[in-house]
This record gives C-alpha cells, sequence and structure tokens, in this order.
C-alpha cells in the first residue's frame, strides 16, 4: 500500500494536510525528524501513517495518559492494534502487554517517559521489531521550553537500543531554542525541521482590559454563537463561574482534575456532542479533545507563557472557520502571576522537607522503595504534614527532576481479572469446592480470553448476573485471588508516585540548586512576554508569531488592535474629507455655521462640528457671527 492508500483506507481522506506528507516521506526515508505543527494540524498521522506502511511496532512516548488512550481507542475502532502501559497498571498486566509487542501484531506502543525509567521496559523493547520512535509533546524534554519534563530526557536511551530506527519529534509550540535543543537531545543525527507556519487566519485574537471580567464574559457568550471553553486558574473558579453562567441563561458545566473520571468523561461527552455549551476548566481540559467547531475560547486569567496560551487558544476554530481566542486581563493580573512565580519555586530545604515528609507518608525504610509505584492523594499528604500545596507541588516536580520519584497524572482504570490457574487446575478446584462454581462459571461465559491477559470486567456486570451484591462479588474475587487462581487489580481513580531511587537521607539527597534558579529566570522571561501581549497595542497575531521567530509576520487586520486602527485610520481619513470640503464650499466667502454644516456631505452633524471646532482653535478658522478663512 501507498501512504495515501493507507490514508484513505483507515481516516477517509484523499489527501493529507500541509506539511503532513513532506513529514512522513521525510520519516520513510529514514531521516530523523521534528515537526512544529499547531494544533489541530494533524500531527499524529505524521506517525501512524508511516508506522503503518512498515513492517514493526511504533514507540509512542506522550506525557497525557488521557491523551494516549483516547489515541489507543481510536486505532482500535480502526482496527488496528494498539496498546498503551500506563501508571496503575500490575507488574504481570505490563509483562502480558510488553510480551503482545514482542511477539503479537501489535502495531503501536504508547508510553509515558516515566515508563523508560524502568529497566524491565527498556530491556523488553530491545527484543521489539521498532520500525520508529515518536515523541508526541516533545518541547516537554527542553528546560527552555515550558513544560519541562525530566523524565523525557530519557528518551535518548531508546536510540542506543535501536540505533538505526528514526525518530519523529512533534510539537504545536517551539522557539528556535527549544526546536534546537529538541534535536540535540534526542541525538539527531542531522538538523531536519518541517516547521509550518503558527499562523491560524480564522482565529481573531481579542484582549479587553476589564475590572469586571463575568460582565464581559457573559458577552462574549452571548454575542458569540456556538460551543465554548472559558479557562480559569483554579478548581473553585471553575464551579463559581459555570453557576453564574447558568444563573444566565448560558448553558455550562466545569471540569477540572479533582473529579473522578467517570465523571470527567461524561461532561466531556455533554460538551461533545452539545448537550452543554460552554465548558469551564483548569487546564486540565482540551489536550487531545477532537471538537473541531469550537467558536469562542475564553481566558479569565492570565496563562503563564504564551506557548501555553497559543495551544490553548487553539482549541477554537479547529474546523478552520471565524472562532475569537479572548483574554480579559486587568493590572492586578500581572501582580498574581508574579506572586505566583514565587510560590512556584521552593527553597532547596523546603524541597528536602518534602521529600522526607513523603518517605514517612509512605512508611518507607531509608534504603528501601525503589521502583514502588503508589496511590497518592496530595491533599491528604499536604493536610498531614501541614504543607503548602503550590509549593509542595512544585517541590514534588524538583525531586522529579533530579530522579528521586516519577508523577502521574489522574489515571482511571477500570478493573481487570486474569486466571493464572490452568484449565485443568481450575475445574478441579470447581468441584471440590462448589461454592464458587457458578460463580466462576459466570466469570468464564462472560469474558473471553480470562486465562490469556488481563480482561476488565464489571462487578456492578457480574453481581446482576450471579444475583449477589457487588461487595460479595468483589469478596469472592479476593478469596479466588487469595487461593492463588487469579489476579485481580481492582480499579483506581487516583495519581500515582513511584520511587525511582531507595530513599535516602539528608547527608545523600542531593537538590540542584542551580537547575532551580534557572528555571526561575526562564519563568519570569516567560511572564514578561505574556504581559507584554496583553499590554502592548501592537497587532497580537504579529506578537505571537513573533514569540515564534516568524519574523516577516503580517498584521492579521482582524484582532482587537488591528480592528481599532482601521478605525482611526477612517477616522483621519474622514476629518481630511471635512477639511478639504470645508475648504471647498467657503472659499473666500463668509457663511454662518448651520448653512455650512448642511451643505458639507460627508461625516455627520457631529464629526462637522469637530472639524470646524479644531480647525477654530488652530486659529485656520475665525468665527465672528459668520465662518471665515484667516
Amino acid at each position: 500500500m501507498t501512504i495515501h492508500q493507507i490514508l484513505k483506507q483507515y481516516w477517509g481522506f484523499d489527501a493529507f494536510r500541509l506539511l503532513q506528507e513532506e513529514v512522513i516521506n521525510s520519516v520513510l526515508n529514514g531521516k530523523d525528524t521534528l515537526a512544529l505543527m499547531p494544533t489541530g494540524g494533524g500531527k499524529s498521522v505524521c506517525f501512524q501513517v508511516p508506522a503503518l506502511l512498515n513492517p514493526g511496532i511504533c514507540i509512542v512516548i506522550s506525557p497525557l495518559i488521557a491523551l494516549m488512550k483516547d489515541q489507543v481507542e481510536n486505532l482500535k475502532a480502526k482496527g488496528i492494534k494498539a496498546i498503551a502501559i500506563i501508571s496503575g497498571m500490575g507488574k504481570r498486566e505490563v509483562d502480558i502487554a510488553l510480551d503482545n509487542c514482542i511477539y503479537g501484531d501489535i502495531k503501536f506502543l504508547y508510553l509515558s517517559p516515566e515508563r523508560l525509567l524502568s529497566e524491565l521496559v527498556r530491556e523488553r523493547i530491545k527484543h521489539m521489531k521498532v520500525n520508529l520512535i515518536a515523541v508526541d509533546e516533545a518541547h516537554c524534554i527542553s528546560q527552555w521550553g515550558y513544560d519541562f519534563r525530566p523524565p523525557y530526557l530519557h528518551i535518548a536511551d531508546l536510540r542506543e537500543i535501536h540505533p538505526l530506527i528514526p525518530v519523529l519529534a512533534l510539537t504545536a509550540t517551539a522557539t528556535a531554542p527549544v526546536a534546537e535543543d529538541i534535536q540535540r537531545k534526542l541525538l539527531f543525527k542531522n538538523t531536519n525541521v518541517f516547521r509550518k507556519s503558527f499562523e491560524r487566519k480564522n482565529l481573531r485574537y481579542v484582549v479587553f482590559d476589564e475590572e469586571n471580567k463575568f460582565k464581559k464574559l457573559l458577552a462574549v457568550a452571548n454575542n458569540i454563537a456556538g460551543s465554548g471553553i472559558v479557562y480559569v486558574r483554579n478548581r473553585r473558579e471553575t464551579q463559581e463561574v459555570s453557576r453564574l453562567l447558568t444563573i444566565n441563561g448560558v448553558s455550562a458545566d466545569f471540569y477540572h482534575a479533582g473529579l473522578n473520571t467517570p465523571l470527567r468523561m461524561k461532561k466531556q461527552s455533554l460538551w461533545k456532542d452539545g448537550s452543554v455549551r460552554v465548558m469551564v476548566a483548569t487546564n486540565a481540559f482540551g489536550m487531545g479533545i477532537d471538537k473541531p467547531d469550537v467558536r469562542f475560547v475564553v481566558h479569565l486569567d492570565l496563562p503563564e507563557t504564551l506557548e501555553a496560551y497559543y495551544q490553548e487558544a487553539g482549541r477554537a476554530g479547529r474546523d478552520e472557520k471565524r472562532a475569537f481566542a479572548v483574554l480579559l486581563y486587568n493590572a492586578s493580573d500581572k501582580n498574581q502571576l508574579l506572586k505566583r512565580l514565587e510560590q512556584s519555586y521552593p527553597t532547596v530545604d523546603e524541597i528536602k522537607q518534602t521529600y522526607h515528609a513523603l518517605g514517612n507518608y509512605f512508611q518507607i525504610a531509608f534504603g528501601a522503595g525503589e521502583a514502588l509505584s503508589l496511590e497518592f492523594d496530595i491533599a491528604e499528604f499536604c493536610s498531614r504534614f501541614k504543607l503548602q500545596p503550590i509549593k509542595t507541588i512544585h517541590a514534588l516536580k524538583f525531586l522529579e527532576r533530579d530522579e528521586y520519584i516519577a508523577l502521574s497524572e489522574n489515571v482511571f482504570l477500570p478493573s481487570r481479572v486474569q486466571i493464572i490457574s490452568g484449565q485443568e487446575e481450575l475445574y478441579h478446584f470447581q468441584v471440590e469446592q462448589p461454592a464458587y462454581d457458578q460463580f466462576i462459571k459466570t466469570l468464564l461465559r462472560s469474558y473471553g480470553g480470562i486465562f490469556d491477559h488481563f480482561v476488565t470486567i464489571k462487578e456492578s456486570d457480574l453481581a446482576k448476573r450471579t444475583g449477589l451484591s457487588r461487595d460479595e462479588v468483589i469478596s469472592l474475587i479476593k478469596k479466588l485471588e487469595h487461593l492463588q487462581l487469579l489476579h485481580y487489580h481492582p480499579q483506581t481513580d487516583k495519581p500515582h508516585i513511584q520511587w525511582v531511587k531507595s530513599r535516602v537521607d539528608s547527608n545523600h539527597l542531593f537538590i540542584n540548586g542551580k537547575h532551580i534558579k534557572e528555571r526561575f529566570e526562564i519563568a519570569k522571561t516567560q511572564i514578561k512576554s505574556v504581559t507584554g501581549y496583553a499590554e502592548k497595542q501592537v497587532c497580537r497575531s504579529k506578537q505571537i508569531l513573533l514569540y515564534f521567530e516568524e519574523i516577516n509576520a503580517q498584521k492579521c487586520g482582524v484582532c482587537d488592535v488591528c480592528l481599532q486602527d482601521k478605525k482611526e485610520v477612517k477616522s483621519d481619513q474622514l476629518v481630511q474629507q471635512i477639511t478639504v470640503e470645508l475648504l471647498l464650499r467657503l472659499g473666500s466667502k463668509k457663511m454662518i455655521l448651520d448653512d455650512l454644516v448642511k451643505i458639507i456631505k460627508c461625516g455627520d452633524e457631529k464629526q462637522k462640528l469637530i472639524v470646524i471646532r479644531n480647525l477654530i482653535d488652530a486659529g485656520k478658522l475665525k468665527l465672528d457671527g459668520s465662518l471665515y478663512f484667516i
């Protein structure tokens, strides 16, 4: 098959979007490739098509579990075999998944960068027939980028395992230094960048300097038809703003990472199908959501970087129709952002305090804990040790940077079961223990492949089929696990923390203070760029494009600054027209003011009077009952 036939068969399109085909051909020619394409530009097709063309498996590194799961489900729906290995999966479950990648016909293996810290995973990748390594959100590998993730630095380990396999790095946001850093950190053999312009011609950028932000938000929601997203800084705001919109007749709901996954999925579905018009959310919402008809994205708070703003605003108008990116800003926002910056950079002592509190929280002895992956409730942790939440979150990120721990986002994993005894052994057990017989038969009838791999189960469904309560079903499964007949992983919906190294004492805990200072200076520069975007009266699109080194960017003509410029130009032209006509009508004569205003054709009465008054003030006209030039 050709790449065009693959595109048609699996995606139904006759032609590639701009730059996709060039990137795909670069990869197929065995070249390491960096593709810079804006949000909604079709980055995933760039690695999925060449991976399907060639024999073997494509390894995809992505930092977002929700995005991985979404892409895996989309591929499966097309009849393409794909799996994701994410935090919360048991060791046996991971083992089976990796075996399927080596011996089965899996085409795509999705991994979080944290998984590359595992010797088990790296060892098994050695035995896979890999045809491509794809790195999504590749800007995360650069400490000059806006979302640096230390585990990304280990992606280069894959190059040692499969040195001849090309790497495709993809990102929607990267300045020139970041693009260079990505290629260097991923050990590109040669510089090779495909850059699609970051210009979004259908997107109108608007900034309002507003004290009453909600009033302006309501005006935006009422004046722009269609679906929208409103981004706010914290979880409390999502609920408050959503409630106020609903009270004022706008269909709205709220979304943040603290909600359990089934509820988040339900809210997301209602918004995607149009049952809910506006989603008020933290930045946890939107990544990987393919809703093309979003007509407006409003930011009620200043984002911390222009990269983040561009990505979030770019979720509007992915269908290429007119859409609006609105930023509501006032003077206090800058102060809040700077205050938040200070809170985001704990001292070395505060980071060490967090590390030891973490060890005590999980009751891990010094020298123990390596490779442990545990559910982590950060709210409870902060409450128990009386720690400040924002500083604690960032202290954990610096501990991750120095590879003491690895953090994962909230992840929903349904309950899974695998029978580990042989069929004959299980049959004898059923004969000897008739109390379990009916339940085991129901389990076997309900879930195919249960002897070969973990299968997803619903305890509530088993309860209906057996006439037992859900608690009784769980109790029976746990008893069968205790008898070593099966493995059972109950559903989970919490973030995880993994101990990359055994717990160390204070003398062996090294925190890179130099790195913290560097990150602080980078963050300060990024905030300056964001506030500059909001405050400068320069074309909004041009400011963003210049930030991404598109130095010949033209004015967009449709943002708030460009429209104001046009209005002022028109006003200046009108003044000139009125002045010229006044000169022609008045000439060397004297004329009563009312008569002169009536015979001037251009402009309205108010505009004519303003021009006449200005000419009198400038000493070019004199009024002594009649008007005449002097």
